[in-house]
């Protein structure tokens, strides 16, 4: 095209230039997006992260693994049978067998059903509600559905840890509670602590979920409003992708929203995730009270003394390596199922 042809073009398709360079308005700035109905919500955010969940089941057996090895022992004091992810993976497929590194799915699974569907269908009512377009309300009601979630759920994960924690004398660390299955773990807690004990450790899982919480989903509404909003340009410039693909309810701009949000979470979550893998998977003694920690800071207290701080971020890898495409895959599934129930509505 010559220039005298550029300078000859309409004003009808220079406006129509003009909006297919700038940046597609978030949702969000509109104000709250269309509500979906809330059973159907609390279906969806279920649905998304138990999808996810299969995938990196493999690197949460890895993640117990990590955390419960050298549990209370000084460096160097105790025998390393896990030194990394790659290895640990390779050591669990070799000595358990590729069905070792799915173990505490099924649990896993209604873990993530029950918490996540509470957490993502609550966090969804805040933000229909407008609740979260006040100042810090993203990370309030981010906080207080996962808080929600997790408390909800806690015998599902107390079930996942002791499952994946147990495994044959070679390479075993941390106390091996020995369950036959999921149902059995159920069954046995409850006939020897009580309904209570089925919560044993869940003051150290809902700080847990409420900072992982906080980070993923306040992160992910920041990280989605500024990818489709303010860095449209840049992305296209680079990517040579069409605009389209980063407005406010694409793929894409939810994928990297998602990425950004997944390391977030990885950094924000280990200490708690740590002190929380500890407290469920400690034996109880005859008082159906924990062996080795009484709550959340003599937990965190003993580990600092004895392991060190480095000691919160022991599996730091694979927990990073497990909740950035978990987080990545889940609030993908979420938002892009979001968004086709609110077409179909």
């Amino acid at each position: 095209m010559t220039s005298a042809q550029l300078l000859e073009t309409s004003p009808k398709e220079s406006a129509f230039s003009h909006r297919m360079a700038s940046p597609a308005v978030p949702r969000s700035v509109l104000g709250p997006p269309p509500a979906v109905w809330p059973p159907l919500d609390f279906a969806l955010g279920a649905l998304a992260c138990c999808a996810a969940c299969v995938f990196t089941n493999p690197l949460e057996v890895v993640k117990t693994r990590l955390q419960l090895q050298g549990e209370l022992c000084a460096r160097g004091s105790y025998q390393i049978h896990y030194r990394g992810v790659l290895q640990a993976l390779w050591v669990v497929g070799r000595t358990d067998g590729l069905r070792g590194l799915q173990k505490g799915l099924s649990a896993g699974l209604i873990y993530q059903a029950v918490m996540n569907g509470v957490r993502l269908g609550s966090y969804s009512c805040c933000d229909s509600l407008g609740i979260t377009a006040f100042h810090g309300g993203s990370l309030l009601s981010g906080a207080g559905a996962g808080a929600l979630g997790a408390l909800i759920a806690s015998p599902a994960y107390l079930v996942k840890t002791h499952l994946q924690a147990q495994t044959v004398d070679a390479i075993a660390v941390g106390h091996q509670h020995n369950h036959l299955g999921v149902s059995d773990a159920f069954v046995t807690i409850y006939r020897r602590d009580g309904l209570t004990g089925l919560w044993r450790g869940v003051n150290g899982a809902v700080p847990r979920v409420m900072v992982g919480s906080a980070a993923q989903l306040a992160t992910f509404t920041s990280a989605k409003g500024w990818v489709s909003h303010s860095q449209v340009h840049t992305v296209n410039y680079l990517t040579f992708l069409p605009v389209h693909c980063f407005r406010a309810n694409a793929w894409l701009t939810a994928l990297i929203a998602a990425s950004i949000s997944g390391v977030a979470v990885a950094i924000t979550m280990t200490p708690f995730d740590v002190i929380s893998t500890r407290l469920y998977n400690q034996p109880v003694d005859e008082f159906r009270k924990g062996r080795l920690y009484h709550g959340f800071t003599d937990c965190l207290l003993k580990v600092c003394r004895a392991e060190g701080l480095l000691g919160l971020y022991k599996g730091m890898g694979p927990v990073f390596l497990r909740l950035a495409p978990h987080t990545v895959l889940s609030m993908l599934f979420w938002d892009l199922m979001r968004q086709q129930a609110v077409k179909d509505k």
